[in-house]
């Protein structure tokens, strides 16, 4: 349809409602391929040995293939779940693996990982009563003290309310985690059921 429309244009010289008469499509889609095809800079002499599809890649926008390299969201969804990876190192490797080609931009990067992730649509709601659960667990990685040493981050957290305590101890023996379960109930004035 593309190429007859361009056909009759440059080679008959018909109008555009001529053109539009003869191929039965309305005079918006023969003014839209003509456009096209001069926005594209292509002649008729460059056009006029192509198929319709090699026509179609070359003037229609959804037909051109992007001409960035598509990150692997699926492994990079994956990979953001293991312990101190970040969408910045992700991008980083992407950017990395890719030197010869056209890489997104960091926020385009993140915006489209997030589209992508958010279409997975997986979700689940809980409920909690208040001063029923406290969830504790030591999070994250160590961070850097005063003294030049490492520390491990206990977290306790209520469940309907989120009210939260965190503290540093030296590492994650019993010990450590039983005085910071005390310190924890505590802080929050009580025991959860």
């Amino acid at each position: 349809m593309i190429k007859d429309v361009l056909r009759l244009k440059h080679e008959s010289g018909l109008s555009h409602a001529s053109i539009a008469a003869a191929l039965q499509v309305s005079k918006g889609v023969v003014s839209k391929y003509v456009s096209l095809a001069a926005e594209a800079g292509m002649t008729w002499e460059q056009l006029r040995d192509l198929d319709e599809t090699a026509i179609a890649a070359h003037l229609l926008p959804s037909a051109r293939a992007s001409a960035y390299v598509p990150p692997d969201y699926a492994r990079i969804h994956q990979e953001l779940r293991r312990k101190g990876v970040t969408l910045t190192l992700l991008w980083q490797e992407y950017v990395e693996a890719h030197p010869g080609g056209k890489t997104y931009r960091h926020t385009q990067f993140c915006e489209r990982y997030h589209a992508w992730a958010k279409s997975l649509k997986r979700s689940m709601r809980q409920t909690h009563k208040a001063g029923e659960k406290l969830f504790v667990d030591y999070a994250g990685p160590t961070i850097a003290v005063a003294d030049g040493g490492r520390a491990h981050v206990f977290v306790a957290a209520l469940g309907a309310s989120s009210f939260t305590f965190a503290c540093a101890t030296p590492r994650e023996t019993m010990v450590d985690w039983i005085a910071s379960m005390v310190r924890a109930l505590t802080y929050i004035g009580g025991c959860p059921e």
